[in-house]
């Protein structure tokens, strides 16, 4: 299959690829269906890209590129609505913000995007944890 995307030309994906978001994304709730792919000039980041509406797509990366410790329990009900049996099935990704200026890029910390990579599915999380921020500095001051 082919996804013919405004900002990466054409994505060709297979069915199996395609993770589907139950309730959406916040502030994308109609779109269910995406694909994943490494974003070809930096391999630090990917492209979660909707399959139903080619304008949209969100820049991804994992937020232990930018927290080594970064961590959150799932809610058994998370872990049921996602199909979890073991963590190994578990992909953890944060939103980016990107800048102009490299030292305002941030990534959102405090609702992580998990996906059971196993079954193709996809939660978008709103995590109460203080220490988490929405805007998350992306590079570490030096």
């Amino acid at each position: 299959m082919k996804l013919y995307s405004k900002h990466h030309g054409i994505i060709e994906y297979q069915e199996e690829e395609v993770i589907t978001f139950p309730k959406g994304l916040p502030g994308f709730e109609d779109l269910k269906k995406f694909i994943l792919f490494t974003v070809e000039e930096n391999n630090v980041f990917s492209m979660l890209h909707s399959i139903e509406n080619t304008e949209i797509g969100l820049i991804v990366v994992s937020p232990f590129y930018v927290m080594d410790d970064y961590e959150f329990n799932l809610e058994d009900k998370e872990k049921d609505q996602l199909k979890i049996k073991r963590e190994e099935e578990v992909l953890i990704l944060s939103t980016v913000c990107v800048n102009n200026n490299v030292k305002k890029i941030t990534t959102n910390l405090k609702a992580p995007i998990v996906i059971n990579i196993k079954e193709h599915l996809g939660e978008q999380l709103i995590l109460d944890k203080e220490k988490y921020l929405i805007k998350q500095p992306l590079l570490k001051e030096e």
